[in-house]
């Protein structure tokens, strides 16, 4: 923005001095000619009385003294034909003053001065004079060089002035960018001082009372996850208490597997309410492989439960994702979950989990009717569900750096492509 203000303001100051400058350059060239002309013609007419009255060589020597104290040509003819001091031949101008008419004209040589005297016995008299071009022009380039000289002078004091007047705009504006990125970094304390022109200072007081605003949205968002956990908390306490009455170990050790899966869901919802530096587990990283395993592990329960079977393709660990634990257990959970509510029982699935160049890729693939058109948007669901599964695996994929893809199998089921990038340094 400061070479475009500088740039515009260059353009116009260029403009206005030359529409100033260039007819104040033609003026000093037509006064300085016009300053010539007028000291030759005063010369030239203190000759008259003289020429008038005197006698010939009276004439010849003032002539000649008035050529060498004014450096010009100088020739007087008389009416005999007799041309004292220069001696030239007589041009139209001498013959038209020789009839009694004074007159200035231009000639190859410069300007003549023509000067007609009567009074003499013998007829009119004419006194000629010659202005050289360079007296015509004497002074013409120094003040022009002058005017050239003030007019880069001037143009420089625009641009300074210019580019000062830029920067009290441009420093404001940098600073609205410079806390809207801060914002959009969760640095919700940021805040702008309004500065520059009244508009900027508006902006920036919306932006400050905006930033507030989200402040004050995510405290009670924060507060409402927090009431919410608390509620949880007793009917999950009922929950564990009442899988440990169960008299049969296996579906004791089951239920109190699930609850303790579910303590962690709202563990983490928690957590995430709390959040403020950085995106959804970032910093955070997990072993994929075992995550992954213990999960199809638990699902595999209520595989045999509903008659499905259930291929796992597990790549030997460590295979460290950049994701939390928890969110990756959630989007495994979220997969295989979806295979249960979409699918009918009896109905095999895969799951597999290999090691890519860019990170590692889990594959959920099942044989069932594949996936129905907008199974991606986030809370769309044909099955009575929430709808945010897939949204919760594409959110664990896109904070490991990944992404979540979506495509039908080689038997027309559904298959889904969680790629998880490695772990932040």
């Amino acid at each position: 923005m400061r070479g475009r203000l500088a740039l515009l303001v260059a353009a116009v100051s260029v403009l206005v001095l030359t529409a100033f400058l260039v007819p104040l350059a033609l003026l000093v060239r037509t006064v300085a000619a016009d300053r010539a002309t007028v000291r030759a013609t005063a010369d030239a007419q203190s000759l008259a009385p003289v020429v008038g009255t005197a006698d010939p060589d009276t004439v010849r020597l003032t002539v000649e003294q008035l050529t060498a104290a004014s450096g010009r040509q100088v020739s007087v003819y008389l009416p005999d034909g007799t041309v004292l001091g220069t001696p030239a031949p007589r041009t139209p101008a001498v013959a038209l003053a020789a009839r009694g008419q004074s007159l200035t004209a231009e000639s190859a040589g410069g300007r003549e001065v023509v000067i007609a005297v009567q009074g003499r016995p013998d007829g009119t008299g004419v006194i000629r004079t010659v202005v050289p071009r360079s007296e015509l022009t004497a002074g013409v380039a120094r003040a022009w060089l002058v005017l050239a000289l003030l007019g880069v002078l001037l143009v420089l004091v625009g641009l300074v002035v210019a580019d000062r007047l830029a920067a009290t705009l441009v420093r404001p504006i940098a600073a609205l960018s410079a806390v809207s990125h801060r914002l959009a970094k969760a640095e919700l304390d940021a805040r702008v001082e309004p500065a520059g022109p009244a508009e900027l200072r508006e902006v920036a007081g919306a932006l400050n009372h905006l930033a507030g605003r989200i402040q004050v949205l995510l405290r009670e968002e924060r507060e409402q996850v927090a009431d919410l956990s608390h509620r949880l908390r007793t009917p999950l306490t009922v929950l564990r208490l009442e899988a440990e009455s169960l008299r049969d170990p296996d579906d004791a050790a089951r239920l109190t597997t699930a609850v303790d899966g579910l303590e962690r869901a709202v563990t983490g919802v928690i957590r995430q309410a709390r959040w403020r530096t950085g995106p959804p587990g970032g910093g955070a990283d997990c072993d994929a492989a075992a995550v992954v395993g213990e999960r199809v592990a638990f699902w595999s329960v209520l595989a045999e439960d509903t008659g499905r079977t259930v291929t796992l393709d597990l790549a030997p660990g460590p295979l460290p994702v950049g994701v939390d634990g928890d969110d990756l257990a959630a989007a495994v959970d979220a997969l295989l979950g979806n295979v249960f509510a979409h699918t009918p029982d009896g109905t095999p699935f895969t799951v597999r989990l290999v090691p890519d160049p860019a990170g590692v890729v889990l594959t959920v693939a099942d044989a069932g009717p594949g996936l129905p058109a907008g199974a991606a948007r986030r809370g769309v669901s044909r099955a009575g569900s929430t709808g945010l599964g897939l949204d919760i695996a594409d959110r664990a994929a896109r904070a490991a750096g990944g992404r979540l893809e979506l495509g039908s199998g080689p038997d027309g089921g559904a298959l889904v492509l969680l790629r998880l990038g490695p772990p932040r340094s």
